[in-house]
């Protein structure tokens, strides 16, 4: 056999999936839907724990080189 007729005869084979075509789509709905739960499961988790950093927040709100929102840029002096 040459080299073309090997190529041709292999593309005609048909492989079988392991599963339905509609059982790939339902896995992979599932995986998001889990992967979703996880996320939701940490919604609202910063303002659950706000009391544990305010006295934090408070102390570096003052810190040297500290820019507070509507200050602007720092002027360089040119």
């Amino acid at each position: 056999m040459s080299h073309l007729t090997t190529i041709l005869a292999a593309a005609e084979t048909h492989v079988e999936l392991p599963m339905p075509t509609w059982a790939y789509g339902t896995i992979a709905i599932v995986i998001f839907l889990a992967l979703l739960g996880v996320l939701f499961s940490y919604r609202d988790v910063a303002n659950r724990h706000s009391h544990r950093s305010a006295s934090d927040a408070a102390s570096h709100a003052g810190a040297p080189g500290a820019t507070h929102h509507g200050t602007g840029h720092p002027t360089q002096g040119h």
